[in-house]
């Protein structure tokens, strides 16, 4: 008999990530975490096989937690996963949406949802996450309160949904990383690949524009760099970037080379299929 694969989450059953998990892996059991450090750990400390976590938000952006976290956890990117973000307004049942007061989510999901919160007149309140305010809607008995959560969600914890997605933009995506113990690059010509890294410059004039230029020379598409602190240090900054190809093709591999030559740190965090979602990034041209 096969094990089971048992994948960590950030939040509460019915959260997001736990569709995204359901969508991927059918057959994994998801296990909940309270914070993402909770399910960096579960990772690290064996508890849990892989993690299925949030790395970026068509509407909202990045997820600021996960890029100061991945760097030091020594965990591996090994698969994404796209997942379109669809809320629904839900409260307890018999509830009627006059009857709403007040309305409960993660502050994402609140700054998504403007539209609705507006034309209803409620008073928003952040809540920790989406699953997590439909439980405590659930579990409070009063129908003055509403939460914005997954139609899994209103599910799980018997709510009934009052009004269907809610999102005010159509494309709301969240782009997901799945996170592994160990090092598994996916083949060199298996399709379309990502390769993930994360860098430190020398302390030089033009080091990250020199850095970079042998992307642009070696014919490297980069579709994402991001720069935040490290240790708090406003002079000490790290990058995280993700490209298309294997770091054996030609032409990353030079771009890499030139990279490391500039670079202080430089580590491949993984090497992975690229989702069939990106195929819907390419830019339209008139």
């Amino acid at each position: 008999m096969s094990k089971i694969l048992k994948i960590a989450f950030q939040g509460e059953p019915g959260a997001n990530s736990h569709i995204a998990i359901s969508e991927a892996y059918p057959a994994a059991e998801a296990m909940p975490c309270p914070t993402f450090e909770d399910a960096l750990s579960a990772i690290s400390s064996g508890e849990a096989d892989l993690g299925m976590i949030p790395i970026e938000n068509s509407v909202a952006g990045r997820v600021a937690d996960i890029h100061h976290l991945l760097p030091g956890s020594g965990l591996y990117i090994i698969g994404e996963w796209f997942l379109p973000i669809r809320h629904q307004l839900m409260a307890l049942k018999g509830t009627k949406l006059a009857d709403i007061k007040t309305v409960e989510s993660h502050v994402h999901a609140l700054g998504q949802c403007r539209r609705i919160i507006r034309q209803l007149g409620v008073r928003p309140i952040v809540a920790g996450d989406t699953a997590g305010s439909a439980r405590d809607v659930s579990q409070r008995g009063d129908k003055s309160v509403a939460a914005i959560a997954s139609r899994l969600a209103a599910e799980i914890y018997g709510l009934e949904i009052l009004a269907e997605d809610i999102e005010d933009e159509a494309h709301n995506t969240t782009r997901f990383v799945v996170l592994a113990r160990e090092e598994k690059w996916a083949e060199q010509n298996s399709g379309p690949l990502v390769t993930s890294f994360v860098f430190r410059v020398r302390n030089l004039p033009a080091a990250l524009y020199k850095a970079l230029g042998g992307f642009a020379t070696n014919g490297v598409n980069m579709t994402k760099l991001e720069s935040y602190m490290v240790d708090g240090n406003f002079f000490a900054t790290q990058f995280y970037a993700d490209v298309d190809g294997h770091p054996e093709d030609k032409g990353l591999a030079f771009a890499l080379e030139e990279l490391k030559f500039f670079s202080r740190e430089l580590r491949i965090v993984g090497v992975y299929p690229a989702h069939p979602f990106r195929a819907t990034f390419s830019e339209t041209r008139e």
